[in-house]
């Protein structure tokens, strides 16, 4: 097995399946599945969850609020899907703690960086929450520190396109998919991997990045398995 201690980092947009907004319990289920092959392996893993599928902070000052008021909106999205993901993992047998960035104790933990790897260390998964605390900080900068913080092997970028492309594939038939890049080439063409904080984090402590499929089964067992699935940025 190519990975030990793994985070994981899924859009909210992705939750939402085939609805508008809000959370699709078939996909929710897909991932928990997904998840359990994973943990069944002795694998360490975190998650860190975005907020899309209910509410972005960037949508903020088109709709007339203050971009830190809506950053924190953001933050409150996240912890409703890590709560929902949180349940279904439950559900198919997992132990799991939901750690948060903001304080809530009723429904979360406040993110302690011992307390966090105490928990990896005994079989537990753990979900961070709310962001960073912060406004300004999109969930992929969280995804970057949080693994850095747990030492994490990898950062696993799971979407719903199966890797980096030249250009969006979705609009460019021509674009060409990537097996491997480094950060430096990445960075010099524009590659939009993650947000930029998020990415020089990763390239400055050489925590390697995996963009892949996480719609198609099977494709998070194949990339710990060291399997050429999506892309991998060194």
């Amino acid at each position: 097995m190519k990975y030990n201690r793994i985070l994981l980092k899924l859009s909210g947009e992705a939750l939402m399946g085939n609805h508008k907004y809000g959370i699709d319990p078939d996909r929710l289920d897909q991932y928990a599945t997904e998840i359990k092959k994973v943990r069944d392996r002795g694998v360490e893993l975190a998650i860190v969850i975005g907020g899309g599928n209910i509410y972005r902070g960037v949508q903020a000052e088109s709709a007339g609020i203050d971009r830190v008021q809506g950053d924190y909106m953001g933050m409150l999205a996240t912890v409703i899907n890590g709560m929902a993901l949180q349940s279904s993992l439950e559900n198919h047998g997992m132990f799991t703690r939901l750690m948060s960035g903001l304080k809530m104790e009723q429904v979360c933990e406040p993110f302690i960086r011992r307390r966090a790897i105490r928990h990896l260390e005994k079989g537990r998964i753990v979900i961070f929450g709310a962001g960073l605390g912060n406004p300004y900080f999109t969930t992929d900068s969280t995804a970057s520190l949080r693994a850095v913080e747990i030492e994490a092997d990898v950062v696993l970028k799971g979407t719903r396109v199966d890797g980096v492309y030249s250009a969006d594939p979705e609009k460019d038939p021509k674009a060409t998919k990537y097996s491997s890049i480094s950060f430096q080439e990445a960075y010099e063409k524009g590659l939009n991997i993650m947000d930029m904080t998020a990415f020089t984090l990763c390239m400055e402590n050489s925590l390697p990045i995996v963009v892949f499929d996480m719609n198609k089964p099977g494709n998070l067992n194949r990339v710990l398995n060291g399997e050429e699935v999506g892309t991998l940025i060194t």
